[in-house]
């Protein structure tokens, strides 16, 4: 007897697709037969993990065979000295994915409405949806969040607003007047989920730091991450910062454990390495310098970012340009599922990582 699983599986889930990470490098290796490969396609950290990380790591594998801190108490109280943090503002999470979908299991349900805008996170829709709730896509203004739009788009059924700053695959970002504006504007019973996953990158004057807002704003809930600047991806660990009440419900529905003993003890070590933050901070600068200058002299147009990557504009369906590039050892970021099919979006990397990855544009555009 047959049976469709997919049939029987809720609606919005049945929508969904599996979101596509970038390709890792030892599959490419593989596939090729390539020894040199430069990935610069997930956003990640060129530098490695921080000295003090990977000894604290290190340390904490003696203690595999026990679960770890259900509460992460060391992590919080490094959290609250870093940021000025109550514990009971902060939920821990299994990288910042996790706690946004926290947020949709805590206060979604079929019939509410999620405000997000075009060219956003792709976890936004698949959190919405496999939840049952409907997206409402607002139209994004100069590749980045038209809060205007947003706004007009609330309605009575509208339950959360996700905003990243800055953005991903784009990089564009809000200043504090603007989002501000826009936090004074919307009904409080709506919350805005403000991703700050690249905010240690931005240099900008008037880009705001979210977790100095939340004494403004009950509705504001801040996620972060130790996977980008902090350079722990492969561990998992990011945190949501809200009111005490949001907190209270997140951890209602977050499963225990959610953390591992490594990933708690690296990000709390992680913390003090000032070093290494201003080293990966100043290697990313001088490197989106770097490819800006090389996409000028190859003639493409490029999406000014404030993250840890860049949008280049190949001016041709980029997917093929991609396949080349792989060949030659070099993976990037294609995002047509963005809805920017003549795009790729490029992590900055170490400077020769960067020279070659222009190098190998230049011979595929050739």
């Amino acid at each position: 007897m047959q049976c469709d699983f997919i049939a029987r599986a809720t609606p919005g889930v049945q929508g969904l697709q599996p979101y596509v990470p970038g390709k890792p490098a030892d599959e490419l290796e593989r596939e090729l037969g390539l020894s040199q490969v430069v990935k610069l396609a997930s956003n990640e950290n060129p530098f490695g993990p921080s000295p003090l990380a990977l000894a604290a790591a290190q340390r904490a594998l003696s203690q595999l065979h026990l679960y770890p801190d259900a509460s992460g108490y060391r992590l919080k109280q490094a959290l609250q000295k870093h940021y000025a943090l109550a514990p009971e503002q902060l939920t821990l999470g299994n990288g910042s994915n996790d706690v946004l979908e926290l947020m949709a299991r805590a206060f979604l349900r079929p019939g509410d409405e999620v405000i997000y805008s075009q060219y956003a996170f792709l976890v936004y829709p698949i959190v919405t949806r496999a939840s049952g709730a409907s997206a409402v896509v607002t139209p994004a203004r100069d590749w980045g969040h038209d809060l205007d739009a947003m706004l007009a788009a609330v309605t009575d059924r509208t339950r959360l607003v996700f905003i990243a700053n800055p953005n991903n695959p784009t990089g564009t970002w809000l200043s504090e007047a603007a989002l501000t504006t826009f936090l004074d504007a919307l009904p409080p019973q709506v919350i805005v989920v403000l991703d700050e996953a690249y905010t240690e990158f931005v240099r900008d004057p008037g880009f705001p730091n979210g977790l100095e807002l939340l004494s403004r704003y009950r509705n504001l809930v801040v996620t972060r991450t130790f996977s980008k600047a902090f350079g722990l991806a492969g561990l998992r660990v990011g945190f949501a910062a809200a009111d005490p009440q949001i907190t209270d419900l997140l951890n209602r529905v977050r499963q225990p454990f959610n953390v591992g003993v490594p990933a708690l003890a690296a990000a709390e070590a992680v913390l003090d390495d000032k070093e290494y933050l201003a080293r990966s901070v100043a290697n990313n600068s001088a490197g989106m310098v770097q490819l800006e200058d090389g996409f000028r002299r190859l003639g493409l147009d490029f999406i000014a970012s404030a993250g840890n990557f860049i949008a280049v504009d190949c001016g041709r369906p980029a997917g093929p340009l991609y396949q080349s590039l792989l060949e030659g050892g070099v993976i990037l970021r294609p995002v047509a599922n963005y809805g920017m099919p003549d795009h790729l979006r490029v992590t900055i990397g170490l400077e020769s990582e960067n020279q070659r990855c222009l190098e190998a544009l230049a011979e595929v555009l050739a």
